[in-house]
């Protein structure tokens, strides 16, 4: 009599391929991100029109008609952050995504290595959850004083523009920049130091390595402030940028030149706003 074969159930061929769940899962969450960003859903219009009527930092389009906040609507704009911080932010965390994967394909349950990877996932969204939330609060703010055109989502102030140019420049220059971004850029260094075991840990380490990763780009993201925040090419440009910052060679350069690129366009914003 011959040896039976051994029949894998749902769990150990998931196992088997858990680097292509998760690439499959973390794709599927940035084209369904990217897809609603785009087309605006619940929004009067969709980014794609915003981004025809943008016009120069701190000279927005006039509109009839203020934004009436209720909440509701802020329950909306928050989606509508936190959906882009998604689709901006989570292909720059593809590597950390995969290696912690493989770490715990080599542990002692590899079978559980997807669902570890999604809850790691889950967690670096998390962090970005909670910038949404302040992001949101500052629209509001920002739109209640006048400061912000509420329906084109965009400062109404070339000086506010310049002065947030000047400060998200100046921000690359700061030890915490570059203390944030070094655990972004050393995933092997973040994994070592911050090890979790179990589900709620692989949830608690993504978090904080997406508190790392908001220490690092919350400046960059309040530039969609300035350039528009349902603006496409802002919000693709941001999120090449925070992929390249973390993964270019001499990334302490590469950041340096930015911040003087922006401090050089917030200059040239306020002076000829006068």
């Amino acid at each position: 009599m011959g040896g039976q074969q051994q029949i894998d159930g749902p769990a150990e061929r998931l196992a088997r391929h858990d680097r292509a769940v998760v690439i499959a899962a973390a794709g599927l969450v940035v084209l369904l991100s990217a897809l609603y960003t785009i087309f605006g859903v619940g929004m009067d219009m969709s980014a794609v029109e915003m981004t025809r009527m943008a016009r120069p930092i701190g000279e927005p389009m006039q509109m009839g008609g203020s934004t009436v906040w209720t909440v509701s609507y802020a329950v909306l704009i928050f989606l509508m952050w936190w959906i882009m911080m998604i689709a901006m932010m989570t292909p720059s965390a593809a590597p950390v995504l995969l290696l912690f994967t493989a770490i715990k394909k080599a542990g002692v349950r590899p079978d559980l290595a997807p669902l570890l990877s999604l809850l790691f996932l889950s967690g670096y969204l998390l962090a970005w959850g909670v910038f949404s939330i302040a992001a949101t609060a500052m629209q509001w703010g920002l739109e209640t004083v006048g400061l912000s055109n509420g329906p084109m989502m965009s400062l109404s102030s070339r000086a506010l523009s310049g002065a947030l140019l000047l400060a998200a420049g100046a921000y690359q220059f700061t030890p915490y920049k570059h203390a944030c971004l070094m655990h972004c850029r050393m995933p092997v260094h973040f994994l070592t130091a911050h090890n979790r075991t179990g589900l709620v840990g692989a949830l608690l380490m993504g978090a904080h390595h997406g508190t790392f990763c908001l220490g690092c780009c919350w400046a960059l993201m309040l530039l969609l402030f300035a350039g528009g925040i349902m603006n496409l090419y802002w919000i693709a440009g941001l999120a090449l940028y925070v992929l390249a910052e973390k993964h270019f060679a001499h990334g302490r350069l590469f950041t340096a030149a930015t911040g003087g690129l922006l401090i050089l366009a917030g200059c040239y914003v306020l002076i000829t706003g006068l």
